[in-house]
């Protein structure tokens, strides 16, 4: 059982890689890798008391993919974003791997995601606002991202509690 333990933390090197793509034959392990995404979120969700998706990479799984748990549980591989907004807004950002640390950061209002299911079958969806920025957070862990980096200045950042 994966639990926050887990998680890679801020400053392992692994967080800052580039993930290849999951390819059709890696769909055998999808189903083992979700479970495994699952569960470290469920812990994080017990004990900081957030978290709505996990990216793969924070677990040390160096894939295009990511968990979301929001209406329904969501598998999401090989994403691409398209049609971002101009429009942006401002939050303070979280992330599981420095769940004490909220970053200031900037995201596009709007989106559409490109993917595909845990069945190979392509999906679009349309999302603004708080998924878009969940999305948009997501995604970057897959380029080796992390809202650290997108912070809006040096005093973009502050410690929860």
């Amino acid at each position: 059982m994966k639990t926050i333990h887990d998680i890679l933390k801020l400053g392992d090197p692994r967080l800052y890689e580039v993930c290849e793509p999951v390819f059709e034959t890696d769909l055998p392990l999808v189903p083992e890798w979700t479970q495994q995404l699952h569960e470290a979120m469920e812990d994080i969700r017990r004990v900081y008391g957030f978290g709505r998706g996990i990216a793969a990479p924070q677990l040390g799984i160096m894939k295009r993919m990511f968990y979301l748990n929001l209406d329904r549980p969501y598998i999401i591989l090989n994403p691409e974003l398209k049609n971002l907004s101009d429009e942006k807004f401002e939050l303070w950002d979280d992330c599981m791997s420095f769940p004490n640390l909220l970053v200031n950061v900037k995201r596009h209002q709007s989106l559409s995601l490109e993917y595909r299911d845990e069945y190979w079958e392509k999906q679009t969806w349309t999302v603004e606002g708080a998924i878009s920025e969940l999305i948009q957070h997501e995604y970057d862990h897959l380029d080796g991202i992390l809202c650290t980096m997108r912070a809006i200045d040096e005093k973009s950042f502050r410690w929860k509690g």
